[in-house]
C-alpha cells in the first residue's frame, strides 16, 4: 500500500511532498517524491510517527466517570481505546495507581480496582486499535504495594514504574497553602477542614521511616524484569540524584529547572506533560515545559490527563527551537521509543512498524487519521483513497 502526498516527518528531516509504501504492516520504502497510483493521497498533509504516549491517567476516569458511578470496564477501556486512536496515540501506557486507601477515595484506586482494570485490558489486548501497556504509579509510602508490582512484572504485565510521593510540601505540591486550597476546592470543605487533611498526610510521611530499603529491592526486581524505572515530580537536585541511584532512568514532570538539568546532567530522560505545552504553563504553577524546551531540557511528551493536546503541543513545540518538527516530534515517537527500549517502532524509516498520524496544522492542528502496524485504526473520512 502506498500512501502519497504527505509532508514525511522522518528522523533527520522533512520530505516537502514524498511517498511511503507498507507491507506487512512495516514501511517498506520512503520516497521523496510522489508517485502514480497510490492506494492513499494525502494532499500535502503531514505524515508523524505514531505518537508513544507513556503516561496517560485517563483509564481510572473512564472506567469511574464520576465518584462512585462505575461503567462495564470493558466498555470504559474500548472507549478509551477508541479516544486514543483519534489523538494519533500507538502505543499507550496506561498510568494506573498504587497508592493505598489511605490518600484516596473511591475506589477507583483500590488495589482489587486496579488489579481489574489490568487484567480486563490483558484480556482485551488482541481487540484493541492501540498497543497498550501498563505504566504503574507507585506511591513510595505504600510499600504493601510492592509484592503486587512484582507479581504483575513475574507475569509480563508491568511495563513501567513511576516513583512518586505526593506528600505535602515537597515534589508536585511544595507549596502546602496552595495544595489546601486545592483540597478544598475540590472536596467541597472548609480550609480549616483541609488543613488537618493535609495535616494527617505530612504526618503519616513522617511515620513512614526509612523507606529506601524497599525501594531498593524494588529497583533491582525491576531491573531484572527489564521493566523501565521513572521517578515523579522531582524538584531537588538531591531527589535527582537518590532516584537516579535507585536506577530510575527518566524523570517524569520535573517541577524546577534545576531538577531538570541535574536529572540531564545524570543522563535521565526528561517528560512533561502535553497539556503543559499547549498552555505554557502547569496546573500546579511548576516548571513550563515551553520553557524546558526551549532551555534543551525537554526529552519526552506525554498525554498525563488529555490524548487532544499530544499534537498540537507538537506543532507549537516546533515553531520555539532549531530543529522544527524533526526535533519536536521526536518527543512523542523517537525518543520514549529509545527510552523504553521499543526498538521496533518510534520513526519513519524502512524495517519498523508503520505506526503513523495524518494531521492538518490549519485552521486548527487535528488528526485526520491513525494507522498501527500498517492496518488504519481511526479515520474522520477526509483522506483520499483509490477503492481496488
Amino acid at each position: 500500500m502506498w500512501l502519497n502526498e504527505f509532508e514525511i516527518v522522518l528522523r533527520d528531516r522533512v520530505i516537502p511532498s514524498g511517498a511511503i509504501r507498507i507491507e506487512n504492516g512495516r514501511i517498506a520504502e520512503i520516497r521523496n517524491e510522489p508517485v502514480e497510483n497510490a492506494d492513499i493521497s494525502g494532499g500535502g498533509r503531514l505524515l508523524l510517527p505514531g505518537f508513544i504516549d507513556m503516561h496517560g491517567d485517563m483509564v481510572e476516569q473512564e472506567v469511574e466517570p464520576r465518584l462512585g458511578v462505575h461503567v462495564p470496564m470493558k466498555i470504559g477501556i474500548a472507549e478509551l481505546d477508541k479516544k486514543l486512536a483519534s489523538c494519533g496515540v500507538t502505543t499507550a501506557y496506561a498510568a494506573l495507581s498504587f497508592i493505598g486507601a489511605s490518600i484516596t477515595s473511591g475506589v477507583a484506586r483500590s488495589e482489587e480496582h486496579t488489579s481489574a482494570i489490568i487484567d480486563t485490558i490483558a484480556g482485551m489486548k488482541d481487540h484493541l486499535l492501540v498497543d497498550h501497556r501498563i505504566h504503574a504509579r507507585f506511591e513510595v509510602t505504600f510499600t504493601p504495594a510492592i509484592a503486587m508490582l512484582q507479581k504483575l512484572m513475574d507475569a509480563g504485565r508491568l511495563h513501567l514504574i513511576s516513583l512518586m510521593d505526593h506528600t505535602p510540601g515537597q515534589g508536585q505540591y511544595r507549596d502546602v497553602e496552595l495544595y489546601i486550597a486545592r483540597i478544598a476546592k475540590e472536596r467541597g470543605m472548609s480550609v480549616a477542614q483541609a488543613s488537618e487533611v493535609v495535616g494527617h498526610r505530612i504526618a503519616g510521611r513522617e511515620g513512614q521511616g526509612d523507606v529506601l530499603n524497599a525501594l531498593q529491592d524494588l529497583s533491582a526486581r525491576a531491573q531484572a524484569n527489564g521493566v523501565a524505572l521513572a521517578s515523579h515530580d522531582d524538584d531537588t537536585l538531591e531527589k535527582a540524584e537518590l532516584v537516579h541511584g535507585l536506577g530510575a532512568t527518566l524523570s517524569e514532570f520535573p517541577v524546577t529547572l534545576e531538577a531538570a538539568k541535574e536529572a540531564r546532567r545524570l543522563g535521565m530522560h526528561t517528560v512533561m506533560g502535553a497539556p503543559n505545552a499547549l498552555r505554557g504553563q502547569s496546573y500546579s504553577g511548576n516548571l513550563s515545559a515551553r520553557q524546558a524546551y526551549e532551555a534543551g531540557l525537554l526529552d519526552m511528551l506525554a498525554s498525563d490527563y488529555h490524548p487532544a493536546s499530544i499534537l498540537p503541543a507538537v506543532l507549537g513545540l516546533s515553531e520555539l527551537r532549531d530543529g522544527g518538527l524533526v526535533t519536536a516530534a521526536a518527543l512523542t515517537s523517537t525518543n520514549p521509543a529509545t527510552a523504553l527500549g521499543l526498538a521496533d517502532r518510534g520513526a519513519i524509516e524502512p524495517g519498523l512498524l508503520a505506526d503513523l498520524v495524518v494531521a492538518d496544522r490549519r485552521p486548527v492542528a487535528r488528526v485526520r487519521a491513525t494507522f498501527r502496524a500498517g492496518r488504519m485504526i481511526y479515520s474522520d473520512g477526509t483522506l483520499s483513497q483509490r477503492w481496488h
